[in-house]
């Protein structure tokens, strides 16, 4: 159960573009945010950074932005994040099976030498601490542009941001990116929160 509660629903209804704006992306009202909104100047300077990073105008795919978010999530530890990046990378076109095989990306079929850049620099500098090297920039360089790999870190360091954010506050998983998590990452090591397993 999460630690703080929602803003209260003046505080809410006082957001209701940027919740909208939110949910419209999404597919679902996110309880990170509604929580975020107990401070509606974080709220939104997290939904203008977060728009400039993983918004339609990126230099790298949407779906790769997710997976690097999904991975970043799982070196950190946060379940939250995990259910809401796969979740929002299949909405992204990347398949269910893709998901399933991001922890054998360096190796797996499913993904290009050019992913697995991006997804290793994802996992090592998720993990705490940091274990992004110079060989890991190196490989980058091999198929990003400059201006490519400072979105790729953008989309680390964001999650590192909401990793905090919801781990700290032991936030809920909503039900939709909850019951996706459960059905289709069964095969996956994604374990659901005992939190959260009582919604199912």
């Amino acid at each position: 159960m999460t630690r703080l509660t929602a803003a209260s629903q003046a505080q809410l209804d006082a957001n209701t573009d940027l919740l909208k704006m939110a949910s419209a992306a999404m597919g679902f009202q996110a309880n990170s945010l509604r929580i975020m909104a107990r401070r509606p100047a974080i709220l939104k300077g997290f939904m203008a950074l977060s728009a400039a990073i993983l918004g339609p105008d990126g230099l790298i795919d949407a779906g790769l932005r997710q997976m690097i978010a999904h991975v970043t999530s799982k070196a950190a530890g946060c379940k939250y994040c995990q259910a809401h990046t796969a979740h929002s990378a299949v909405h992204r076109g990347f398949s269910t099976e893709k998901i399933e095989a991001l922890w054998a990306f360096e190796s797996h079929p499913l993904f290009s030498p050019a992913e697995r850049a991006a997804l290793q620099l994802a996992q090592a500098a998720g993990s705490v601490p940091n274990q992004a090297t110079d060989e890991d920039f190196r490989q980058l360089e091999l198929y990003y542009s400059g201006d490519e790999i400072a979105e790729i870190v953008a989309v680390i360091a964001l999650f590192g941001f909401l990793n905090r954010w919801n781990d700290t506050l032991a936030t809920d998983i909503e039900d939709s990116p909850l019951a996706f998590a459960e059905a289709d990452l069964k095969h996956s090591d994604f374990t659901i929160p005992e939190t959260d397993k009582a919604k199912l």
